[in-house]
Protein backbone atom coordinates (compact mmCIF):
# COMPACT_ATOMS: atom_id res chain seq x y z
CA UNK A 1 0.00 0.00 0.00
CA UNK A 2 1.34 3.18 -0.72
CA UNK A 3 2.03 5.95 1.69
CA UNK A 4 -0.93 8.25 0.74
CA UNK A 5 -3.40 5.51 0.98
CA UNK A 6 -1.80 4.29 4.37
CA UNK A 7 -2.08 8.18 5.63
CA UNK A 8 -5.79 8.30 4.55
CA UNK A 9 -6.41 4.68 6.30
CA UNK A 10 -5.05 6.64 9.54
CA UNK A 11 -6.92 9.68 9.27
CA UNK A 12 -10.13 7.51 8.96
CA UNK A 13 -9.17 5.32 12.09
CA UNK A 14 -12.24 6.11 14.57
CA UNK A 15 -10.03 6.09 17.60
CA UNK A 16 -7.80 8.71 15.41
CA UNK A 17 -11.00 10.67 14.72
CA UNK A 18 -12.45 10.44 18.11
CA UNK A 19 -9.27 11.95 19.78
CA UNK A 20 -8.43 14.72 16.95
CA UNK A 21 -5.23 13.15 16.16
CA UNK A 22 -4.52 14.05 12.19
CA UNK A 23 -1.60 12.21 9.98
CA UNK A 24 0.02 15.25 8.03
CA UNK A 25 2.48 13.38 5.92
CA UNK A 26 3.91 9.86 5.87
CA UNK A 27 7.31 9.90 3.62
CA UNK A 28 7.10 7.53 0.13
CA UNK A 29 9.56 5.98 1.79
CA UNK A 30 7.87 5.21 5.08
CA UNK A 31 10.93 6.94 6.61
CA UNK A 32 9.40 10.20 8.41
CA UNK A 33 5.62 10.50 9.23
CA UNK A 34 4.35 13.65 11.10
CA UNK A 35 1.49 13.95 13.46
CA UNK A 36 -0.44 16.84 15.15
CA UNK A 37 -3.46 16.95 17.41
CA UNK A 38 -5.33 20.37 18.27
CA UNK A 39 -6.73 20.99 20.96
CA UNK A 40 -10.53 20.27 21.13
CA UNK A 41 -13.28 20.38 23.51
CA UNK A 42 -13.15 16.04 23.09
CA UNK A 43 -9.39 15.93 24.03
CA UNK A 44 -8.93 17.88 26.83
CA UNK A 45 -8.76 16.93 30.43
CA UNK A 46 -10.34 19.03 33.74
CA UNK A 47 -7.47 22.05 33.43
CA UNK A 48 -8.47 22.97 29.96
CA UNK A 49 -5.15 21.01 28.27
CA UNK A 50 -4.40 18.10 26.24
CA UNK A 51 -5.57 14.63 27.86
CA UNK A 52 -2.80 12.68 28.61
CA UNK A 53 -3.94 9.30 27.07
CA UNK A 54 -4.71 11.47 23.68
CA UNK A 55 -1.18 12.62 24.04
CA UNK A 56 0.26 8.86 23.94
CA UNK A 57 -2.34 7.61 21.54
CA UNK A 58 -0.69 10.54 19.11
CA UNK A 59 2.41 8.63 19.83
CA UNK A 60 1.42 5.15 20.20
CA UNK A 61 1.74 2.71 17.17
CA UNK A 62 3.97 4.94 14.56
CA UNK A 63 7.60 3.13 15.35
CA UNK A 64 5.85 0.04 14.76
CA UNK A 65 3.87 0.62 11.55
CA UNK A 66 6.84 2.10 9.79
CA UNK A 67 9.41 -0.50 10.81
CA UNK A 68 6.40 -2.96 9.44
CA UNK A 69 6.53 -1.26 6.09
CA UNK A 70 10.66 -0.91 6.01
CA UNK A 71 11.91 -3.87 7.50
CA UNK A 72 9.37 -5.99 5.41
CA UNK A 73 6.91 -9.07 5.98
CA UNK A 74 9.70 -11.40 7.03
CA UNK A 75 10.04 -9.37 10.17
CA UNK A 76 7.76 -9.65 13.74
CA UNK A 77 7.34 -5.89 14.65
CA UNK A 78 5.76 -5.46 18.38
CA UNK A 79 5.21 -2.69 20.52
CA UNK A 80 6.92 -3.91 23.79
CA UNK A 81 6.78 -1.05 26.37
CA UNK A 82 6.42 2.77 26.66
CA UNK A 83 6.98 5.70 28.79
CA UNK A 84 5.63 9.31 28.55
CA UNK A 85 6.89 11.88 31.01
CA UNK A 86 5.04 14.86 30.67
CA UNK A 87 7.27 18.13 30.54
CA UNK A 88 4.63 21.03 30.74
CA UNK A 89 0.56 21.13 29.95
CA UNK A 90 -0.27 20.73 26.16
CA UNK A 91 -2.42 23.44 24.60
CA UNK A 92 -2.94 24.42 21.40
CA UNK A 93 -1.90 21.93 18.30
CA UNK A 94 0.66 19.69 19.30
CA UNK A 95 2.99 17.53 17.37
CA UNK A 96 5.34 14.58 17.00
CA UNK A 97 8.00 14.05 14.05
CA UNK A 98 8.84 10.38 13.53
CA UNK A 99 11.78 9.40 11.60
CA UNK A 100 14.11 6.17 11.18
CA UNK A 101 16.84 6.52 8.78
CA UNK A 102 18.69 3.37 6.85
CA UNK A 103 21.32 3.21 9.18
CA UNK A 104 19.13 2.27 12.09
CA UNK A 105 17.70 -0.53 9.48
CA UNK A 106 20.66 -1.35 8.69
CA UNK A 107 21.33 -1.82 12.62
CA UNK A 108 18.38 -3.33 13.37
CA UNK A 109 18.70 -6.38 10.04
CA UNK A 110 22.68 -6.63 11.82
CA UNK A 111 20.96 -7.48 15.26
CA UNK A 112 18.32 -9.92 14.01
CA UNK A 113 19.81 -11.85 11.03
CA UNK A 114 20.64 -14.97 12.91
CA UNK A 115 16.65 -14.96 14.25
CA UNK A 116 17.30 -13.02 17.64
CA UNK A 117 14.80 -10.94 19.12
CA UNK A 118 15.83 -6.92 19.21
CA UNK A 119 14.12 -4.25 21.80
CA UNK A 120 15.86 -1.16 20.83
CA UNK A 121 14.32 2.09 22.08
CA UNK A 122 13.24 5.20 19.90
CA UNK A 123 12.77 8.55 21.71
CA UNK A 124 10.31 11.13 21.00
CA UNK A 125 9.40 14.53 21.38
CA UNK A 126 6.24 16.25 21.65
CA UNK A 127 6.06 20.06 20.75
CA UNK A 128 3.63 22.56 20.82
CA UNK A 129 2.96 25.37 18.64
CA UNK A 130 5.87 27.20 20.16
CA UNK A 131 8.44 24.30 19.90
CA UNK A 132 8.58 23.66 23.34
CA UNK A 133 8.47 20.45 24.50
CA UNK A 134 5.26 19.22 26.14
CA UNK A 135 6.24 15.72 26.59
CA UNK A 136 8.62 13.15 25.79
CA UNK A 137 8.37 9.43 25.80
CA UNK A 138 10.83 6.46 24.96
CA UNK A 139 9.02 3.37 22.64
CA UNK A 140 10.52 -0.08 23.11
CA UNK A 141 10.11 -2.46 20.34
CA UNK A 142 9.90 -6.24 19.64
CA UNK A 143 11.52 -7.32 16.71
CA UNK A 144 12.81 -10.27 15.04
CA UNK A 145 13.21 -12.19 11.62
CA UNK A 146 10.27 -14.30 10.94
CA UNK A 147 11.01 -17.97 10.99
CA UNK A 148 10.70 -19.72 7.59
CA UNK A 149 7.80 -22.03 6.86
CA UNK A 150 8.26 -25.46 5.54
CA UNK A 151 6.04 -25.63 2.22
CA UNK A 152 3.64 -28.60 3.60
CA UNK A 153 4.06 -30.13 0.33
CA UNK A 154 7.71 -29.96 -0.16
CA UNK A 155 8.37 -33.87 0.74
CA UNK A 156 5.11 -35.21 -0.90
CA UNK A 157 5.24 -37.21 -3.78
CA UNK A 158 4.46 -36.11 -7.31
CA UNK A 159 1.29 -38.05 -8.47
CA UNK A 160 1.57 -40.17 -11.40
Amino acid sequence: MNARTFKTLLNLYPPYIGAGIRVRHIASDYSKINVEMKLRFFNRNYMGTHFGGSLYAMIDPFYALMLIKKLGPGYAVWDKSAAINFIKPGTGTVRADFSIDEQTIEHIKDKTSAGEKYCPDFSLDIFNQQDQVVAKAVKTLYIRKKKQRRNKNAFKPEKQ
